[in-house]
């Protein structure tokens, strides 16, 4: 597996080796071993998979969930494809309020590792896309908070003219008057 950091501090970008062939293809999309060596530490543990179905234009996020509840999620795009975006929400983070984003697809088959303390969303750039993840968190609704996807102190470009934005993404709140949970 390949390993890449990205600006900010904890957010990885992880290639798993592909064995294609004129038969299709394999790939290791976990294994602990390898995860525990890429992000260096064994500290995380998966209790969740959550997969999701979107059509082209469908905005989710910008969520998280707040300790004692925080997520690690471990992303990858099975079908279609995203430009997924990051947050930094630590408040001690020399990169809070900043953001990272990168294309993820069914081919290359890049995966993001997101460490808790991180609002995360995603753009469907086609049809169909099959977006699944790993939570080192159960869901928790009581614990669940939105930045507003299009705040304009954040400035995210998210690739896509019109977006399809759920009720409850269309009241988060703006970065200026969000008070992190989080710290370094």
């Amino acid at each position: 597996m390949q390993v890449q950091t990205t600006n900010i501090e904890g957010v990885l970008i992880l290639t798993p080796q592909v064995f294609g062939d004129s038969r299709g293809y394999f790939l290791e999309s976990f294994n602990r071993d390898n995860f525990d060596d890429a992000i260096g530490n064994s500290e995380f543990e998966f209790v969740q998979d959550n997969e999701s179905m979107s059509s082209k234009g469908v905005l989710r996020g910008l969520h998280y969930q707040s300790p004692p509840y925080d997520q690690g999620k471990l992303v990858r795009v099975i079908q279609g494809e995203v430009l997924d975006v990051v947050v930094d929400i630590r408040q001690d983070s020399i990169t809070y309020g900043q953001y990272f984003s990168i294309t993820l697809n069914g081919t290359s088959k890049q995966m993001l590792w997101i460490p808790p303390g991180m609002a995360h969303g995603f753009a469907s750039l086609e049809n169909n896309t099959i977006f699944a993840y790993k939570c080192t968190e159960f869901y928790r609704p009581e614990s669940e908070g939105c930045i507003l996807w299009n705040d304009p102190d954040l400035s995210i470009i998210w690739g896509v003219q019109e977006p399809i934005i759920s009720d409850k993404d269309k009241r988060g709140v703006l970065f200026r008057d969000f008070v992190t949970p989080f710290t370094s």
